[in-house]
């Protein structure tokens, strides 16, 4: 989760060096080509049920690939500041699709813990363009907003698919093929995007950050979760799900410089105080 938090920072960089689509379509091909060993099946490995293959879809078109579109056009059109204050109410998501999908009963500890997640969140949206962005030039923080809030709810249901899909498939299996669902879901989006640019544009330091995007966005992450996700019961899970929005907030004020002021310090403290409530253990 603090490799998530620190990419959906940097993110920021990337959108500004490549079209997201683009972004999106090198990310899953790059990621492609490092686990192409992982698409095995391991010798104790039972084939994919028709319910692990739909899940696994699942997994990806929600996870992978609506969540980083959704991201990646949030960060692009606010801040990564605004972005860690937004996705801290990813445990609160997470408690309300296990209410919804798993039927798990929601308490009034956490029904409280969702309800500060979301004043954090009502909060910055009164926050003006140019304290969100940095810029006088605010492209529409509001739309932005509303697009990483539903990156909250894709990374959520990432979170409920995921611990059944480890129940029957390796780790290094899901996180190959979700990401390979995801190449495929983005690649006429990427390839259309890729005709009209230029490629000789984009710096050393850019394909470098490109390539941390990949791996850690597709790989590393994906890898590290499934295989925690195996010995860490969902609820819990979404404990862990605070560091990143703690770590892309982190790098939004000292890696871009992005401004943190009051409003920002008081919707970023309901959210955490949320996460507190939501998953803290009875």
């Amino acid at each position: 989760m603090s490799l998530v938090g620190t990419y959906v920072g940097l993110s920021k960089l990337l959108v500004a060096a490549f079209p997201v689509f683009l972004l999106a379509w090198l990310r899953f091909g790059i990621a492609a080509l490092a686990m192409l060993g992982w698409l095995r099946r391991g010798p104790r490995e039972a084939p994919l049920s028709r319910r692990d293959q739909r899940l696994l879809f699942w997994e990806s078109f929600l996870g992978n690939f609506l969540f980083s579109i959704c991201m990646l056009f949030g960060v692009a059109l606010t801040s990564a500041v605004a972005a860690g204050v937004i996705l801290a109410a990813i445990p609160a998501a997470v408690a309300l699709l296990s209410r919804v999908f798993l039927r798990e009963r929601i308490n009034p500890r956490v029904a409280a813990g969702i309800a500060c997640a979301m004043t954090g969140i009502a909060l910055l949206a009164l926050t003006r363009g140019r304290t969100q962005t940095g810029t006088d030039h605010a492209a529409a923080p509001w739309l932005g907003n509303v697009l990483l809030l539903a990156a909250v709810l894709c990374e959520a249901s990432y979170v409920v698919i995921g611990k059944q899909l480890t129940a029957a498939v390796s780790p290094k299996r899901i996180s190959a093929l979700v990401n390979l669902w995801g190449l495929v879901l983005v690649t006429p989006l990427g390839a259309w995007a890729a005709r009209s640019f230029d490629f000789a544009s984009v710096s050393p330091d850019g394909w470098a950050l490109l390539l941390f995007y990949a791996l850690a966005a597709s790989m590393v992450t994906v890898w590290l979760w499934m295989t925690g996700l195996r010995h860490v019961p969902a609820a819990s899970a979404g404990v862990f799900t605070v560091m990143l929005p703690i770590s892309a907030a982190a790098v939004g004020v000292l890696v871009l410089g992005e401004p943190f002021g009051t409003l920002h310090t008081t919707a970023f403290a309901l959210a955490l105080a949320g996460v507190v409530l939501a998953t803290r253990p009875e």
